[in-house]
């Protein structure tokens, strides 16, 4: 509690307060005169037993009029000037954002997690057209959210998650989930080849043309799994390969425009079966980063957020519970 809080206002007006005291006085007074009828009614019930009925409907009407002016002046007795009860303030909004290949049912589980300790969720649909579109499109709804927001990004929806924050007062914290954190200038393909370890390149099926010149990546099907979700039950595999979202193949080389995690407190975790992404080149950017917290979970594959739902929700959790301690800082 802040200091202060609860005292009398020292800056009372003498009026107010003898108008107070005077308000106070004669509900004092109503209230004595009550109990006397209360006292006076009981005793005549003893005495006459045979007017009971009517005496009870007195008594009734008598108490509940002593107890109202008894609240009432149970409010009068505070301190003028007393402090009013604050009310508790709102929690952190959690937004997630998915990758390349998945969709925002990818956070179920989290998001099932997170709304069950009481924090208002919202998964986005990212269009995985490019990095600085994607990246205006999170920020428009985030600028949405009333009060502080937890932004949260998935693989590629790491570059996304960087670049919307930028220039964002309400994002107070950012949680990549083996996530790519691309300096302004570096783009997804330049991390992932930056350490040696990433076998996506050839379980990729052949670009499909789009009439605006894009070309749209799909994972191969039968090799989705193997390649992207090896810690996943086979049937949840299948399903996540039949309706996999692609990403254009620009948005994979485009350069980040902005890298809010230098100015914004960042927490990370990743598998270290990621093939993906490789394990070296997250660990490179969480260090770089200058991460609050970093955790690898062992034998997790590149969507952690799905094999192992209660480590990502437990470390999102500590980033919002971080946030809501900073709020409270005098």
């Amino acid at each position: 509690m802040r200091e202060g809080a609860g005292e009398p206002s020292s800056g009372a007006s003498p009026v107010l307060t003898l108008r107070t005291g005077l308000v106070r006085a004669k509900a004092m007074r109503e209230y004595r005169s009550l109990e006397m009828k209360f006292a006076s009614l009981c005793e005549e019930l003893n005495s006459t037993r045979n007017q009971r009925n009517l005496k009870m409907k007195k008594i009734s009407r008598l108490a509940l009029a002593i107890a109202a002016v008894g609240i009432m002046t149970l409010h009068l007795a505070a301190p003028v000037g007393a402090a009013t009860p604050v009310a508790p303030q709102a929690r952190p909004t959690i937004v997630l954002v998915h990758g390349a290949f998945a969709d925002s049912s990818s956070w179920n589980n989290v998001a099932r997690s997170l709304r069950a300790r009481s924090f208002p969720v919202i998964a986005v649909a990212n269009p995985l057209r490019g990095v600085k579109s994607d990246a205006a499109y999170v920020a428009a709804l985030v600028a949405s959210v009333k009060g502080p927001v937890v932004l949260v990004g998935h693989s590629y929806g790491g570059s996304v998650i960087s670049a919307a924050a930028d220039g964002k007062a309400n994002v107070k914290a950012l949680v990549f989930v083996a996530a790519f954190a691309p300096d302004a200038g570096e783009s997804a393909v330049d991390l992932s080849g930056k350490f040696p370890g990433s076998t996506l390149g050839p379980t990729l099926a052949p670009p499909v043309s789009l009439p605006d010149g894009a070309k749209d990546l799909y994972i191969l099907q039968d090799k989705f799994s193997s390649q992207f979700a090896a810690d996943v039950p086979a049937a949840a595999g299948y399903l996540m390969a039949v309706s996999q979202r692609p990403i254009t193949e620009s948005a994979l080389v485009e350069a980040a425009p902005a890298a809010a995690w230098k100015t914004i407190p960042s927490w990370f975790i990743y598998g270290d079966r990621d093939k993906n992404i490789p394990p070296a080149a997250l660990a490179f950017m969480a260090e770089r980063a200058k991460s609050k917290k970093t955790v690898v979970v062992n034998g997790a594959s590149h969507v952690v957020m799905i094999s192992k739902p209660n480590a990502v929700s437990r470390l999102i959790v500590a980033a919002a519970e971080a946030v809501e301690a900073d709020a409270v800082q005098p």
